[in-house]
């Protein structure tokens, strides 16, 4: 459920985005003739940019309204969707948005990598803590893990924004991202499980 909250804002990015001509035809019975003239001549992905900024300023307060705190991460996601994505739409340029993702995991990869030697915990140790208990070991791998994933996701998503279509990174910002995570996610389940029945056995 969290994943799927996580990824809502995308998902409205990647609906507005293939919608736009549906959305904006839909929206000139209730707007003024002058403003869906403006809405016309924007380009979708510029549009999608748009609304994606307050999706995530909603998705940010549900998630505070439910859970009653926001954690770092999300915050930083919403400074760099408000910062990129209002460069995006101020100055008409794709490029800020597409490298938000790229500044997003490369940024989560730094503290990943940090908190690994500042504090008595790692990040992903803490994130987890009291719900697994394993080695320090299994903690340290499974940290550089995810700073290798941030790493790579980061590579990726700038990789196929400059080398193929606008659409492709469309489609790889929803389905490739939220691809890449699932996978990761199962393998450091199978690696956790692993561990958790090794210790099992020696207890």
């Amino acid at each position: 459920m969290k994943l799927l909250i996580d990824f809502l804002p995308i998902v409205i990015f990647f609906a507005v985005y293939k919608l736009s001509s549906e959305l904006i035809a839909f929206c000139s019975g209730i707007f003024s003739p002058e403003f869906i003239e403006v809405l016309n001549n924007t380009q979708p992905i510029i549009l999608a940019t748009a609304v994606l900024i307050p999706a995530t300023i909603i998705q940010i307060l549900y998630t505070r309204w439910v859970s009653g705190k926001v954690e770092k991460m999300h915050l930083v996601t919403l400074a760099l969707v408000v910062l990129l994505g209002g460069a995006t739409v101020i100055f008409g340029d794709k490029s800020f948005i597409q490298w938000k993702p790229t500044v997003v995991n490369w940024l989560f990869a730094i503290a990943f990598l940090g908190s690994q030697f500042i504090g008595d915990k790692n990040l992903i140790q803490r994130m987890m803590d009291g719900k697994v208990f394993l080695p320090s070991e299994v903690w340290r791998r499974l940290n550089y893990a995810w700073v290798l994933f941030f790493l790579f996701s980061g590579t990726v998503n700038i990789y196929v924004a400059y080398t193929m279509s606008e659409e492709t990174w469309v489609n790889f910002k929803l389905f490739g991202m939220l691809g890449l995570t699932i996978v990761f996610i199962i393998a450091q389940g199978i690696y956790l499980s692993r561990h958790i029945e090794h210790d099992k056995l020696e207890n």
